[in-house]
């Protein structure tokens, strides 16, 4: 058995590749963006790939080259029911409501006339999104039917950049702010540089328009609760809204006592992820009149010491296991344990 790795320095990679030297796992590195990619996984077992919602290659192609090598028989991480609906809150809504989740009361129109229609119905304020983007960046408050109309308007002309350039700004300079770190300066300083300077990827990704997306405002949530399941194992952090900001998502500050986590909400992730049968799966909760409710969902999320520090993990029969967490080695566990089972039935 042999397992294909894209690499990407800074990604789950990293610590598959590790992983794998670890433990003398066979594996090859290959080059997803190769237009040879599908004969480079010739003879491996399976593909694991993080790839990235801020990279417009991918966005243009990974789903696709999902599926056409699951049509192949090749194993690949993530699969296309855990990626389908990545970083596209349209398509998280449909699905979400389609098995019943708790999903906040979502709403998405697709002419001025019907948003206009509605707006003048509902009542405000309401939370305004565009269908990508992460760590709560493309998220506002509107307060007033007045300013949902101007959003519209916007939305059905000449719409929307998905890189939001000055909320950017001002969430790296909040975060150097809050932790005056070589590397929080670093983010700051090149926030600027992209200000004036785009990169490829914000000059090839096109403009959001053609649909208003808005879920209702749940006041007096000073967090949300973070909870990702990877196999048959749960883990979860608090994370705090910024001062005078209703968004959690992106702040950095975080809570790890296991003992805050609210129980209903890890039964509602477990059985989620066992309907949608994902292979990993972030899910962004918080309270609605004491009721969980669900945000929106990823595949993927921050490599690094944000859930390293996790205080353990719970198994779907909500057992806490007091174990150190590393997500990116138990989503390999998990792959090497499927090809290896898929091989054994070929033989």
């Amino acid at each position: 058995m042999k397992i294909a790795i894209h690499k990407r320095v800074g990604s789950f990679s990293d610590r598959w590749i590790n992983y794998c030297e670890m433990k003398s796992i066979p594996y090859k590195i290959v080059n997803c963006y190769d237009t040879e990619i599908v004969s480079q996984l010739e003879g491996v077992s399976g593909l694991m790939w993080h790839w990235d919602q801020n990279d417009y290659k991918t966005v243009l192609f990974a789903r696709q080259l999902t599926i056409a090598l699951e049509k192949k028989g090749v194993n690949v991480f993530p699969d296309i029911n855990t990626c389908w609906h990545f970083d596209d809150k349209l398509g998280q809504k449909y699905l979400l409501e389609a098995i019943k989740a708790p999903l906040i009361k979502s709403y998405v129109f697709y002419s001025f006339k019907d948003a206009e229609k509605w707006i003048k119905l509902t009542s405000f304020p309401k939370v305004f999104k565009l269908r990508g983007g992460a760590g709560s960046v493309n998220v506002k408050l509107l307060k007033s039917k007045s300013l949902a109309l101007k959003y519209s308007k916007i939305a059905f002309s000449n719409g929307f950049s998905s890189i939001d350039k000055w909320t950017r700004l001002k969430d790296k300079y909040w975060a150097f702010k809050r932790n005056k770190s070589n590397f929080a300066l670093r983010e700051f300083l090149s926030s600027i540089k992209r200000f004036f300077i785009p990169l490829d990827n914000e000059r090839f990704f096109n403009r959001e328009k053609g649909y208003v997306y808005l879920q209702d405002f749940v006041p007096e949530n000073d967090h949300d609760t973070r909870i990702v399941v990877i196999g048959n194992r749960c883990f979860a952090v608090r994370r705090y809204c910024r001062d005078d900001d209703f968004r959690a998502s992106g702040s950095g500050i975080v809570c790890y006592d296991y003992q805050l986590i609210d129980k209903r909400m890890l039964r509602i992730a477990f059985d989620i992820a066992l309907k949608l049968k994902t292979q990993s799966i972030a899910f962004d909760f918080i309270l609605d009149k004491k009721e969980p409710k669900l945000i929106e969902i990823s595949y993927c999320f921050a490599l690094g010491a944000f859930y390293d520090n996790c205080e353990g993990y719970w198994d779907s029969n909500l057992t806490w296991y007091d174990k150190e967490v590393n997500p990116q080695f138990f989503m390999i566990e998990d792959f090497i344990n499927l090809c290896e089972k898929k091989q054994r039935k070929i033989f």
